[in-house]
């Protein structure tokens, strides 16, 4: 037996679904707060030394946060080829608006503190609110878009095309309820950010953190709530017809797709996937009542949980589909159509779970020993060596 096939392909295209979403959902509880803290910035920073020590609650965390991001990208190229193709190429001007906003940011990190105009100093502190907000609101436009199906098809040869110009395309993802997730998305992480200043800063910059992050947590439930709504009332959803194959060739064109009256459906099917939006429903909510009575590590860990749970009921609700299509429905993407190959899976598997401990190991240690709060004191006497 090749050594490969101790693992049948279908539960390998199963447990690359689930990593998937581990690496988005890393990526979400970690440089997230990163986003939301830099979102939060302007405002709950009045001074040149509030602000320093905004910054500098993330400063020796940020970078290591952005690597479940490349692991995603990464994880999405390798395991989901199809994936890739498909949503890089119509989703161009959003992915490079994305990216040019995570570029900013670092170098808003490094040049910010180097001159000590106030001009210039402003300046770079809305360039950090660029680098946080434009990627959280455009993640959430994104995943409402992909709720209501993406506007592409696949060719014989398993090219995609697209209907209409990119400049169409980018101007085609802001309608109305995909906004309404990306301002979800946008509240979500500026709730999480405020948590996390809650833990990092003290004084009037964590209680305006955590004026902030009470009515963003508001809005992430509600927002989260009618989000619901739209979906059980407007929003079509796909389900697969006829002989679903789960270890077939990753051809989409093979598989059979029809739209269905709403995504909930998936609800009737699998009930057990319910306990996904209630955790996040949950999360949140124990998060704005966190902040409202000041409390620091509690509060984190359920904004963490809330995340968790809004991320989770986007896949459980859409398996096995990971990218539907709008405009052909044969054409969509699923679990069981559009990964790499049977090998190729495996020794990626086998990789992870070498690497993937001795990354949460590093992680939980660098947290470990940056752990505590930052003061006045930290940023006026240590001018030279942070932020």
């Amino acid at each position: 037996m090749i050594l490969y096939e101790l693992l049948p392909y279908d539960a390998l295209r199963l447990i690359w679904w689930l990593l998937l979403g581990v690496l988005l959902i890393g990526f979400a509880l970690t440089d997230g707060f990163d986003m939301g803290v830099g979102a939060l910035l302007p405002f709950v920073g009045k001074t040149d030394v509030e602000r320093r020590i905004v910054i500098n609650t993330v400063g020796p965390v940020w970078e290591g946060n952005q690597v479940w991001f490349i692991l995603g990208g990464g994880a999405i190229f390798a395991a989901w080829p199809p994936l890739y193709a498909v949503s890089f190429s119509g989703f161009y001007l959003a992915m490079f608006a994305v990216l040019a906003a995570l570029i900013l940011r670092p170098v808003a990190f490094k040049y910010r503190s180097k001159r000590e105009s106030v001009i210039w100093r402003n300046s770079w502190d809305w360039a950090l609110f660029v680098g946080g907000a434009v990627p959280a609101l455009i993640f959430g436009v994104a995943v409402g878009n992909v709720l209501q199906g993406v506007p592409f098809e696949l060719t014989p040869d398993l090219f995609s095309r697209y209907e209409g110009s990119y400049y169409g395309k980018f101007l085609g993802l802001l309608n109305p309820f995909a906004l309404l997730t990306g301002v979800v998305s946008f509240a979500m992480l500026t709730t999480h950010g405020a948590a996390w200043l809650s833990l990092k800063a003290e004084g009037v910059v964590a209680e305006r953190a955590r004026s902030i992050g009470v009515v963003t947590g508001l809005m992430t439930i509600t927002g989260f709530a009618v989000s619901g709504l739209w979906l059980l009332l407007v929003i079509e959803g796909y389900a697969l017809t006829g002989d679903i194959v789960t270890d077939g060739p990753s051809n989409p064109l093979y598989s059979e797709v029809q739209r269905t009256s709403t995504w909930l459906s998936a609800y009737v099917a699998r009930p057990w996937i319910i306990i996904a939006p209630l955790l996040g429903f949950a999360g949140m909510t124990m998060a704005v009542l966190g902040l409202r009575k000041g409390r620091e590590v509690s509060t984190l860990l359920w904004s963490k949980l809330g995340i968790f749970g809004a991320i989770s009921t986007v896949g459980l609700t859409m398996f096995p589909f990971i990218l539907p299509s709008s405009l052909h429905p044969n054409s969509s993407l699923t679990v069981w159509d559009s990964s790499s190959s049977h090998q190729t899976l495996f020794i990626m598997l086998v990789v992870t779970v070498i690497f993937m401990p001795l990354i949460l190991a590093y992680t939980a240690w660098v947290y470990k020993v940056l752990w505590g709060k930052v003061t006045e004191a930290d940023v006026t006497g240590n001018s030279d060596t942070v932020y």
